[in-house]
């Protein structure tokens, strides 16, 4: 089955894909880790938007269908 995600729907996957990161940046890192709310909270506003305006608010199962869309290999943006 081919999911085909909306401008709107890969904005959110990629903004919660980039959180992630970030996340993962930043805790892993001792000296940021304390910090955390300071770095992610940009991200996490971002994020939280970008799901507001795909509909996508409480729809976990969904957002992790398309962040899974867009890491597979030869995915969208993925060669």
């Amino acid at each position: 089955m081919t999911t085909t995600l909306t401008a709107r729907e890969r904005a959110a996957a990629q903004a919660y894909i980039r959180l992630m990161e970030a996340a993962r940046s930043v805790l892993t890192d001792p000296e940021l880790a304390p910090l955390a709310g300071v770095y992610l909270s940009g991200p996490m506003a971002e994020a939280d938007e970008a799901l507001r305006r795909a509909g996508l608010t409480g729809n976990e199962a969904r957002l992790l269908r398309l962040v899974s869309v867009l890491r597979a290999p030869g995915g969208p943006g993925r060669p």
